[in-house]
């Protein structure tokens, strides 16, 4: 029996799309009746095979085409091209059944209903999905107990903060056990503790129950803290695919310092660093750790200049996926 829950072959998605029509009230008219459209390739041949039980990161600029592959997967999409299997169905012609084996937590479009205690909303998807009574009560103990919600569940969802709301969304989106799950930027906008309880609850989750997760995010953290491995996407085609380990000698030793000056300096006194912006009085420096560690590093920058306000940042990973090719040229 395979081991792969997720086999994707040559994936094409194309999209047509109306032309923009020139200026002016004939132009317009003419519209109406012959209207112009235009092809866009959102997804071109990609392969992708995942693992039961694995957390796969995929990742990519916008517009790479991250989305159009997650909603190909979903089912909410039919490809242009390709084959796809996944648990044994072809998304989006086998919907009613397969949707019942996925979750999904798609950034910031709530399954929460606005203005009732989202416990409400959890009864809601126990009848959906036909959740017995006693595998209902433990999982709802588990996932209080887990997450810390049980001074949450009970209140409006409106008058939740993110980070609690966000935790609601997670339960939403395994209550009824999936074997397979969804999670499009599940830490965006929250705090350090936040993000941090996020990443627990989904490690857990899947190591106890061997629930399959494909994340897609922009915070290289996410990558590193939760994925065994990770597909970099861009322009519709993978450009990476291969364990965190490898992925990790493009971005975990470097890390981007924002810095903002209580005065002006000269940009001479930051010889010693690689500055990728200066206007005398902000800068943004990149780091390499591979020799020191950050808290050193923040130390001496603090003694070198008059530091009014610092960020720390990870590589953006527009610049991971340039060096990726960079370093697939050589």
């Amino acid at each position: 029996m395979s081991d792969q829950i997720i086999e994707v072959s040559g994936l094409n998605k194309m999209f047509k799309v109306p032309q923009k029509d020139e200026e002016g009230l004939l132009s317009s008219v003419k519209s109406l009746f012959h209207r112009k459209y235009k092809h866009i390739q959102a997804v071109n041949g990609i392969h992708l095979h995942v693992k039961k039980g694995e957390i796969r990161g995929l990742i990519g600029p916008n517009g790479a085409g991250k989305s159009t592959t997650i909603k190909v997967l979903t089912g909410i999409l039919h490809p242009t091209g390709g084959s796809v299997n996944v648990m044994g169905h072809v998304p989006w012609l086998e919907r009613e059944t397969y949707v019942k084996k996925i979750g999904a937590l798609f950034g910031q479009k709530t399954q929460l209903w606005w203005d009732v205690p989202a416990f409400d909303t959890f009864a809601l998807h126990k009848v959906m999905y036909k959740i017995d009574d006693r595998t209902y009560r433990k999982t709802i103990d588990e996932f209080k107990e887990i997450l810390g919600l049980a001074d949450i569940i009970n209140r409006p969802v409106r008058q939740l903060s993110l980070g609690e709301r966000m935790k609601c969304e997670l339960v939403c989106a395994m209550l009824h056990e999936p074997e397979l799950i969804f999670l499009d930027e599940p830490t965006i906008g929250l705090d350090i503790l936040a993000k941090e309880a996020i990443r627990t609850f989904i490690k857990q989750i899947n190591k106890e129950r061997g629930t399959t997760f494909i994340v897609t995010t922009h915070d290289m953290s996410d990558i590193e803290d939760l994925c065994h491995r990770v597909t970099v996407i861009n322009h519709g085609t993978v450009v990476f695919d291969d364990a965190i380990e490898q992925m990790k000698m493009f971005f975990s030793d470097r890390k981007i310092i924002d810095i903002r000056l209580s005065r002006m300096i000269e940009e001479r006194t930051l010889a010693q660093y690689q500055v990728n912006s200066f206007n005398g009085i902000t800068a943004s420096l990149e780091l390499d750790l591979t020799k020191s560690d950050l808290q050193s590093e923040i130390a001496e920058i603090f003694r070198l200049f008059p530091v009014h306000d610092i960020n720390v940042n990870n590589i953006p990973i527009e610049q991971v996926i340039k060096e990726i090719y960079g370093r697939k040229a050589v």
